[in-house]
């Protein structure tokens, strides 16, 4: 008994499966400036590459699922142990900061919050515009994206597909999204400050992405005189005028254009500024103190910073719009509580199937073993059908097999060990094997 008694406790801890750890590290538009979040952009195309060393930088390679908008960047991860410092030393160190000087505007989570968190990004709770969908495609294009990384497993799949269903619902029940001012739509209101009538402007887009669709969809309904869309790519440049009926230009062309522009509104990849202030500059001089309304709605900006101190120059980033995109907020909050009744829900979810992921090696094992020991008594029963014996002499024989080997280890446990460790044996194994006696004995002591 005693050789079999080591082999099941071998087997435990061979196939023990701890509670797997979830965890985010984020900087976002409330912790974070411009500049410094803008040392955290990641493009698509770099998710690939970036995920691969942050797994690589850890020890137990983790999960992992990097969202990255002109708002915030965030890590998620999911591992046996969390490893928050880790995470925090490699994001400072892919930005080329100090960990102490990112620790300062960043915000780590874990378990339950993290979970909460993410939930509330993608419901549009924790934007800039309170409500806004653009955020869930983002999030599903970084899902995507570290899926074909290969970083994504169980825990982090799990914990997307619930964040999307959440997001999903909050907006079919709710009116979280209801009225809500975008970056595009903030635009058109600060430009039509600026001009009498923006019917008679010349517009330059630069840059052929989301959210200059976005804009030149809004600007597009003011009728401007002109719209013109340079981008890098001519061709995406080009597909991209051609449902507004606007015009393209290359992007190399934009120094010695820019003047023609009373309206700029940029937004690349580029990871550094592609209109400088030697060009707006120009530009000024051209122009003969004609103002030119700028809108930098790129992370890492496009436009110099400084261009904002040129005379005539009235130039916004995503940071200066957020008084703009806070209008209605106050009206929508009883939505929001709305949608962290849902949200309190999905967490809870979300954290019992975590909970039970710790037992699900467990659980396999015993169906095998079960299996195993099935499979060997019905031979056995054969065998002995196949030498005559009578049935009722071979059901007793299966049942006492099946009974002996299912009790074995318990009964070799309950005489392992000193007095207080087989009484808390004794205890599990009435809970387990006797919990009809046990019940009856319960309801005879409250008699």
């Amino acid at each position: 008994m005693g050789s079999f008694t080591g082999q099941a406790n071998n087997a435990s801890l061979q196939f023990y499966n701890p509670i797997m750890s979830v965890w985010a590290l984020g900087l976002n538009h409330n912790t974070a400036p411009l500049d410094l979040r803008g040392r955290f952009a990641f493009s698509i195309e770099q998710m690939a590459p970036t995920l691969k060393g942050l797994r690589e930088s850890h020890a137990r390679h983790p999960e992992a699922t990097i969202l990255s908008t002109c708002n915030r960047t965030e890590v998620y991860c999911a591992s046996d142990a969390p490893a928050l410092e880790h995470t925090l030393a490699w994001l400072a160190s892919s930005g080329g900061v100090s960990p102490d000087l990112l620790r300062a505007h960043t915000y780590t989570l874990q378990g339950d919050q993290a979970a909460r968190h993410v939930f509330r990004v993608a419901s549009g709770l924790d934007s800039m515009v309170l409500g806004e969908p653009q955020i869930l495609g983002q999030m599903k294009d970084a899902v995507r994206a570290a899926e074909g990384a290969g970083a994504m497993g169980s825990t982090l799949h799990q914990l997307f597909q619930r964040t999307f269903a959440v997001a999903k619902e909050v907006r079919s029940s709710t009116e979280i999204g209801a009225h809500s001012i975008s970056m595009a739509a903030a635009s058109v209101r600060l430009a039509g400050q600026l001009f009498e009538d923006l019917a008679k402007i010349k517009i330059l887009f630069v840059g052929a992405g989301e959210m200059i669709d976005l804009a030149a969809t809004h600007f597009a309904a003011k009728n401007p005189a002109l719209m013109v869309i340079a981008n890098r790519t001519m061709e995406r440049g080009e597909s991209l005028a051609q449902k507004f009926g606007a015009q393209t230009m290359p992007l190399a062309d934009l120094p010695m254009r820019l003047h023609e522009f009373d309206a700029v509104i940029s937004c690349t990849a580029s990871v550094l500024p592609i209109i400088g202030l030697g060009a707006v500059e120009r530009a000024v001089k051209l122009r003969k103190r004609r103002p030119i309304f700028m809108i930098d709605l790129a992370v890492p900006r496009d436009i110099e910073p400084e261009v904002k101190a040129l005379p005539d120059i009235y130039l916004y980033t995503v940071d200066d719009l957020a008084q703009v995109v806070q209008t209605g907020r106050d009206s929508r909050q009883a939505a929001v509580a709305e949608a962290e009744v849902i949200i309190d829900a999905g967490v809870q979810n979300f954290m019992h199937w975590l909970n039970q992921r710790g037992t699900v090696p467990l659980i396999q094992q015993l169906h095998a073993q079960a299996d195993e020991w099935r499979a060997l008594e019905i031979t056995r029963a054969k065998k002995l059908l196949a030498k005559g014996e009578s049935i009722d002499s071979v059901l007793e024989a299966l049942a006492r097999g099946m009974s002996q080997k299912m009790l074995h280890g318990t009964l070799a446990e309950l005489h392992t060990g000193d007095s207080e460790r087989r009484e808390a044996t004794a205890q599990t194994v009435s809970k387990l094997f006797l919990r009809g006696q046990a019940r009856s004995k319960t309801d005879d002591a409250e008699r």
